[in-house]
């Protein structure tokens, strides 16, 4: 039986335990594994003869900082093997590298930079790439300079060295390569820098530092015209969820659960396993109380540490051998658990501390918004396909959820089963304008025109909702099923939209169709509850709408003192138009009090 590669190796090694990891990483493995069984239906394969060859690239590099390192040679700890070779292996069936972009984050100290440099090396020396443009980019020059000087002095003592023409000052950042025309400049945010670029490989250091996403756009935008370019985004958390960086934080975590594919993304996150991002866990404080369950991570146990920093390492340290070589010595410049320890120690007495130690040390986004839906909840939930024309007749309720011109409108309808209490069938329909398909700002534009191919998303002409377009839809509707009644955001329901379609749906005064519904504490406490209630028994059968789903993970609530909730479109990271429908429908179900009935025609 073959041997495995190493990067299979340490997938398997995550999945079965013998390797401490958090969820994250988990599905980043199983990615792999599922990839070798199936991407080539995809069209895609993994050259391990292209992945070793980055491996043994870096085993020619020399270490240059530190006592202990300088001059060493470069070897890397498994969790980066696996990472590197996924990153240059994984090719498309013309031959070219399949992932252009990477997103790696975890714990300071975990030699993300020195890691980078070397592959920025690789790119520059080895790839095979003439006139080859690396950038290495970050707001600030003095940041940008750190992966370059790493690129620099990674090479200066090895045997790339003759190649590289390296710069007289201290101040200039760029070698080159005259053989190749290649070059390797550190470049700060401005947009001047980049004008005329034809990025090879650009690395985005520490991302969650960019105020805005100039750096990122102008890097992105340059390297359209290479054939396997790619684009190296190392970092650790940080506190803007607002930021370019936490959307590409997302946007993984998205390509990991199975709810976006984009097979040009790879990308990892080591961190601890809190509630924030997996629901269904206990809270630290609920555990403590005696809630049972499952509870997130303690930060303060060191067990868990290797979970957001793979490279720790410190003497007859149980659960830390993966950063050591044969004779026990660290294998680079990785996380010393003494140093952790001590930040550990102040961090529980001061709260100003506490906060920097979750974010630096264990790869927290602090202030993070809380999911409010777990997926595998929702998937459960999946118990039987939705079949429109077994609906027909059936009485129901909708919501309507309008956009504004330029964006998603749904509406959802509820069918309450006939035998089974609480168990709802759901049948959404979603637009948007056809130039969100293609737009370049709507970054789920690739996910749009699945969803659009599948049949789960209709796309109006224009750039704008056609309003008519979506009321003769539910006209038409009303025609097939028994429509009980809709109810409308209040705040935002389309005066002329809800007037127009209450007339033509028979709705009068006294008896109106339409009823707005306020989106506040008061109005969702009912349903928001109610969702939750039906959601645990398995009552709501959303038919495996991989839309449904999308928008299920990324909806975030906000609770008031009462223990009041209600969906929080600002601090939710994606569209949510979709939970937003059910929750209306809902709330016009359980005021319709619509009721299955037994076989003898009485009610249950």
């Amino acid at each position: 039986m073959p041997k495995d590669h190493v990067s299979t190796k340490y997938a398997k090694d995550v999945l079965s335990g013998k390797i401490v990891a958090c969820k994250w990483v988990k599905l980043a493995c199983q990615r792999q594994i599922d990839d070798l069984k199936h991407g080539h239906k995809r069209g895609l394969y993994f050259d391990t003869d292209a992945a070793d060859h980055v491996l043994e690239f870096y085993s020619h590099l020399k270490l240059w900082k530190g006592r202990d390192y300088k001059d060493k040679e470069f070897v890397l700890a498994p969790h980066y093997k696996a990472i590197l070779s996924i990153i240059m292996g994984w090719k498309r069936d013309d031959g070219t590298r399949r992932f252009r972009m990477s997103y790696i984050e975890m714990g300071r100290k975990g030699a993300k930079s020195t890691v980078e440099g070397g592959l920025g090396a690789y790119f520059f020396i080895a790839d095979g790439e003439y006139g080859a443009e690396i950038y290495c980019c970050a707001v600030k020059i003095e940041q940008a300079k750190i992966v370059w000087e790493n690129i620099k002095n990674l090479t200066k003592k090895s045997i790339f060295a003759p190649l590289i023409k390296y710069p007289s000052s201290l101040y200039v950042y760029n070698l080159s390569i005259a053989d190749t025309w290649s070059k390797c400049e550190a470049i700060p945010s401005d947009p001047k820098s980049m004008d005329g670029a034809d990025t090879h490989y650009a690395s985005l250091d520490e991302l969650h530092a960019h105020p805005k996403s100039l750096v990122y756009d102008l890097v992105t935008d340059s390297i359209g015209a290479r054939t396997q370019p790619h684009v190296g985004i190392i970092t650790t958390a940080g506190f803007d969820q607002s930021g370019i960086c936490y959307s590409r934080r997302e946007y993984l975590t998205k390509i990991l659960k199975g709810t976006v594919q984009d097979d040009s993304f790879f990308g990892i996150i080591y961190t601890l396993d809190t509630k924030k991002d997996w629901p269904e866990l206990i809270s630290r404080k609920e555990h403590d109380s005696g809630k049972e369950g499952t509870p997130e991570d303690d930060w303060t146990d060191e067990k868990n540490w290797v979970k957001p920093m793979p490279g720790l390492c410190g003497k007859d340290e149980p659960g830390l051998p993966n950063s050591l070589d044969a004779d026990g010595r660290p294998t680079g410049y990785m996380t010393r658990i003494e140093d952790v320890r001590d930040k550990c120690k102040v961090a529980k007495e001061i709260v100003s501390a506490q906060n920097n130690f979750l974010t630096k040390r264990m790869n927290i986004w602090t202030q993070q918004f809380s999911r409010w839906i777990d997926l595998e909840l929702w998937d459960r939930n999946y118990t039987r396909e939705i079949d429109e024309s077994k609906l027909k007749g059936r009485r129901c309720t909708g919501g309507i959820d309008l956009s504004a011109v330029s964006d998603l409108t749904v509406w959802v309808m509820l069918f309450p089963d006939e035998t089974v209490k609480d168990l709802v069938d759901i049948l959404i329909r979603a637009w948007c304008p056809s130039v969100r398909l293609y737009d370049k700002a709507n970054k789920y534009a690739d996910q749009y025109q699945a969803w659009k191919k599948q049949g789960f998303l209709t796309a109006t002409e224009g750039d704008a909702i056609d309003y008519d377009f979506v009321r003769a839809q539910i006209v038409a509707d009303a025609k097939m099923f028994d429509i009980d009644s809709i109810a409308v955001d209040r705040l935002f329901q389309g005066y002329e939209f809800s007037m127009r379609l209450d007339k033509d749906l028979g709705g009068t005064e006294k008896k109106p169709k339409i009823f707005p519904c306020g989106m506040g504490y008061l109005s969702m406490a009912g349903p928001m509850l109610e969702i939750e209630r039906r959601l645990l028994e398995n009552q709501m059968n959303h038919g495996g709408n991989p839309l449904l789903r999308f928008m299920a993970d990324n909806v975030s609530i906000s609770t008031d003192p009462a223990g009041n909730k209600k969906p929080n479109k600002d601090t939710s990271q994606g569209k949510i138009d979709g939970i937003i429908g059910i929750l209306l429908a809902l709330d016009r179900l359980m005021r319709a009090g619509i009721q299955p009935k037994g076989n003898d025609g009485s009610l249950i």
